[in-house]
């Protein structure tokens, strides 16, 4: 923390005059109503989410008034650091673990280990999961799915994802990706975060904090949760993965829905209109703004933003989820599930009609991957659910010219193990988590079309040429933005809080044009 982050005496004192009896009531007896009211709040809060260009201070620099007026907000001062590649990103992530030996890591040696024990130089003493840790045995599961080469190097692709398979020349496939944590709550937050402890800033809204917003009527940072058709009892997901943590909530991300309302909260209520739904927040943030005047607490600000983001939503949303106007072309490239509602397929083209209309990150949630029995019956499903429309997004995307500048990732939170859980045959197998290995892919805005990078073992187990860290990827990910993920930090708690945390981490350059 730089020196001008702390007051001087005279500054304190000054400070300490401002806090009126009235504002001491009130800071003291938030700490009562709040315990009542934080979770409608909160809950209100994440889900409206908020107009992301609004400036704030630091949590711990003295609070300035609200900032009023129109038209698209920018980010911080200074950013971004050098010239992006990419004005926005669309994240896809697979929740619970795609297994890599069964679509993009090919093994072809392990057919000849069937129901061999894993050698323990392989495993190397490694962590296993409560799951397996107490198998008499390791035997290995060789993947029944075929590969085949593709594109202009034969990348291996399996049978399970024949579209993205065709898409190899256009995107950077990264076998070596590894992270520390083991089991899916720590390792989702790991991984959005930076942090296996929840508490901190996701991704996304640094990046909306960072960088602002090219359109003031849509949030600049909006997540779906997909439907999916593998395995029914799925991991959650918490609010956190999408949250701001300790920057201004108006930098998390918007929740939006596949029926009723696509935001919370966003139709007026019974028998209120458009005209008395304006005076009636004219009126409510004239009451917050004297509130924040009193207690200057910077979250009165978010408050205010949210409830006007809100209100130009009304407008704005009806229009971005409205596909009427799709042509029958472009529907056709996201498969037979696009115009579902909540379907994998539909958040999709959802992500790239907001991509067009300035949405700085979308993320798509698309939960079922965690296979420990029963792979064959339900890894199918789960491919045939994102394997085309991702393809689809890809090729979208590309036509309208804006592939160019959004950056996609395609991934989950760690692998899985080339041992089996349960019992094993010749048909029928169940994988373990993995976190020593796995695989995404990244395609667009500066990403080098057709490459590969990493080797993994003969076991999938261990990654034996060039690791990247999750830290790594989204050092990457901000690279792409814009942005130096040293340089980029915020001030809280007596530190300046990062991404990637204070551990070394590293842009991957050798996938970048």
């Amino acid at each position: 923390m730089n020196r001008s982050s702390f007051l001087n005496a005279s500054e304190v004192q000054t400070r300490l005059s401002e806090l009126s009896r009235r504002s001491l009531l009130s800071k003291a007896s938030a700490g009562l109503g709040a315990a009542a009211l934080a979770s409608l709040e909160s809950s209100r809060s994440k889900l409206l989410g908020a107009d992301a260009g609004t400036t704030s201070s630091p949590a711990n620099s003295p609070a300035e008034s609200p900032v009023s007026g129109s038209g698209p907000k920018v980010g911080q001062p200074g950013l971004p650091h050098h010239e992006p590649a990419a004005k926005r990103a669309i994240y896809l992530f697979m929740a619970g673990a795609p297994s890599q030996m069964d679509m993009w890591d090919h093994k072809p040696a392990m057919g000849d280990w069937f129901d061999k024990d894993l050698p323990a130089s392989i495993r190397q003493g490694q962590r296993l999961t409560t799951m397996t840790s107490g198998q008499a045995r390791f035997p290995i599961a060789p993947s029944i799915y075929s590969f085949s080469p593709y594109g202009q190097n034969g990348t291996m692709a399996s049978e399970l994802i024949p579209h993205m398979a065709s898409k190899v020349d256009e995107i950077a496939l990264v076998k070596s990706m590894w992270t520390e944590a083991i089991n899916h709550d720590p390792a989702i937050t790991y991984i959005c975060t930076g942090n296996q402890l929840p508490g901190k800033s996701s991704l996304g809204s640094w990046l909306s904090y960072g960088l602002g917003t090219e359109n003031e009527d849509l949030p600049a940072f909006v997540v779906m949760t997909a439907s999916w058709s593998g395995r029914k009892e799925a991991q959650a997901l918490y609010n956190r993965l999408w949250g701001s943590g300790f920057l201004p909530s108006k930098y998390q991300g918007v929740a939006l829905r596949s029926s009723g309302d696509p935001v919370l909260y966003l139709s007026n209520p019974k028998g209120i209109d458009a005209t008395v739904r304006r005076r009636m927040l004219d009126s409510l943030a004239a009451l917050n703004q004297e509130t924040f005047q009193r207690i200057r607490d910077p979250e009165t600000d978010a408050r205010i933003a949210q409830y006007e983001m809100a209100f130009r939503m009304q407008t704005s949303v009806p229009e971005l989820t409205d596909l009427s106007g799709e042509p029958q072309h472009v529907l056709d490239l996201y498969g037979p599930e696009v115009l579902k509602p909540g379907t994998f397929a539909n958040s999709c083209l959802m992500a790239r009609r907001m991509a067009e209309r300035g949405v700085r990150f979308t993320q798509i949630f698309h939960r079922g991957w965690d296979q420990h029995s029963v792979l064959p019956k339900d890894l199918p499903n789960q491919c045939r659910d994102v394997d085309q429309p991702s393809a689809g997004l890809l090729t979208d995307l590309k036509q309208r010219g804006l592939l160019d500048d959004t950056l996609v990732v395609w991934g989950g939170e760690f692998g899985r193990t080339i041992y089996c859980q349960g019992t094993l045959t010749k048909s029928n197998y169940g994988r373990d988590h993995h976190p020593k290995c796995f695989s995404v892919w990244m395609a667009g805005a500066g990403i080098k079309p057709g490459v590969v990078h990493g080797e993994t073992d003969e076991f999938s187990y261990n990654v034996v040429k060039d690791p990247v860290h999750i830290r790594d990827l989204n050092a990457t990910i901000l690279n792409q933005l814009g942005i130096d993920a040293e340089r980029f930090s915020y001030p809280f708690q007596g530190l300046e809080q990062k991404l990637t945390g204070v551990e070394e981490s590293r842009v991957v350059q050798e996938i970048l044009v």
